[in-house]
């Protein structure tokens, strides 16, 4: 740790540990209002009076909603990211804060998200001295496909930025904890609607028709075992449908029958070549029963895949911040988060921040969730030492002698500098 990062993380924890309630009751609000994707205009209003309340000057996204807000001055600068929007659903929690928005409800963390980087915000604000600028993003409609994340890339507030930092709860690692990992940490998911036509006809007569349901049930098993076959299986890649539907009476074959599911996966490089992929086995399959077949594939979100380089700035915070026996592997999720989106424009990286307090797990985009609320606090004091440990890495020129953690400076290449947790470049052997 450089004298640099050492004085302005302490003075960080410290700002912290005065603020801590002041962080927990913005939580709060948060939770009791929330937002759907690009209506979150009550949010987006709290938070921009909250950081001129501390002298910086936030502007909103092209969205309408949304905020971009830089503390600090010159370069370089890095990219803190926060998503605001809540989810239709109903909050079931006896709490105060429980949501004041019948059918809505912050059950996916965003507004734990949101308060640590406002936090990080708030605390850099008073410092002298940043060796470069920290642009907070409190980005819309994350819980919408492909995305809000899409209109922060195209809007340009990334442009010059060098790398990107982002948080997530994890209500499967207790509070206190940091998870990290090299590589793929979320997954592609795209939508799959298949559609089936035939002339329809008699159950006693099959051979005079084209048997639909029989059909759809060998699209339903076959599908995924031919993809198993086609892909290699360290890419994560998945076909799980959710939705089935054909006829209406058990003596008639119907003329029309669909299929939906989801494709995920966890390699970027063949998310980008899957949609060709299951348009080809689908019309293989489909082939062989005689079936007319429509396929409307959405491609949705990118894995989100996480920078070696990156990561060890993270690692670096995290150690600082909860010490070696709190930092975990964060396991891989096949759930998608948009922030895989940031990876077009510049290398990126994704924690995971524990919130379980105890008792059972209260799994995310259920209306039960909640947070042991002292993470809040770890997470600000992590994604505040993430960004200077960034800008220094980052900053120009490059400096002698011992590098700050993730310097790209001299670097060994990613081939040759493989993360311990990266699980996706071990040895096939192992096995």
């Amino acid at each position: 740790m450089t004298p640099v990062v050492e004085k302005l993380g302490t003075a960080v924890d410290d700002w912290v540990s005065t603020n801590n309630s002041r962080l927990v009751a913005v939580r709060r609000h948060l939770h009791a209002h929330p937002e759907l994707a690009f209506a979150e205009f009550e949010t987006t209003s709290f938070l921009e009076q909250q950081l001129r309340n501390v002298g910086l000057n936030p502007r909103r996204l092209p969205t309408g909603t949304g905020l971009v807000c830089d503390v600090g001055s010159g370069n370089p600068v890095v990219v803190l990211r926060a998503d605001i929007d809540a989810l239709p659903l109903a909050d079931l929690k006896d709490v105060a804060y429980a949501s004041t928005r019948d059918g809505l409800c912050h059950a996916c963390g965003h507004d734990v998200h949101t308060s640590v980087v406002l936090g990080v915000a708030m605390a850099l604000a008073g410092l002298d001295g940043l060796p470069g600028r920290v642009r907070c993003i409190f980005q819309p409609a994350e819980e919408t496909v492909p995305g809000g994340a899409t209109e922060v890339v195209a809007s340009g507030v990334l442009d010059g930025a060098s790398r990107a930092f982002a948080v997530h709860c994890d209500p499967s690692v207790p509070a206190g904890k940091i998870g990290l990992r090299t590589g793929p940490i979320t997954a592609a998911c795209d939508r799959i609607d298949i559609t089936l036509l035939g002339p329809g006809g008699h159950t006693a007569r099959p051979q005079l028709t084209v048997d639909l349901v029989d059909a759809l049930g060998r699209l339903i098993t076959d599908l995924p075992g031919l993809l198993s076959r086609q892909v290699d299986p360290r890419s994560g890649m998945s076909l799980v449908w959710g939705a089935v539907n054909a006829g209406v009476a058990a003596n008639a074959i119907p003329q029309r029958g669909s299929l939906r599911g989801t494709v995920r996966v966890l390699d970027r490089e063949l998310w980008k070549d899957a949609e060709q992929l299951m348009r080809s086995l689908v019309e293989r399959v489909a082939a062989t029963t005689g079936a007319e077949v429509d396929v409307d594939y959405v491609r949705g979100l990118p894995p989100v895949v996480n920078d070696p380089r990156a990561v060890a700035l993270m690692r670096a915070a995290a150690l600082e911040t909860v010490g070696n026996e709190r930092v975990v592997v964060s396991a891989q999720s096949m759930g998608g988060e948009d922030f895989g989106w940031f990876a077009d424009v510049m290398p990126i990286a994704l924690a995971r921040l524990g919130t379980h307090g105890g008792g059972p797990p209260l799994d995310l985009h259920r209306g039960t969730f909640d947070v042991d609320e002292r993470a809040i606090g770890v997470g600000v004091r992590l994604m505040a030492r993430t960004a200077l440990h960034a800008l220094e890495a980052d900053a120009a020129p490059p400096r002698t002698g011992k590098r700050a953690p993730g310097d790209t400076q001299s670097r060994p290449t990613v081939d040759e500098r493989r993360e311990p947790d990266d699980e996706f470049h071990r040895s096939a052997e192992r096995g």
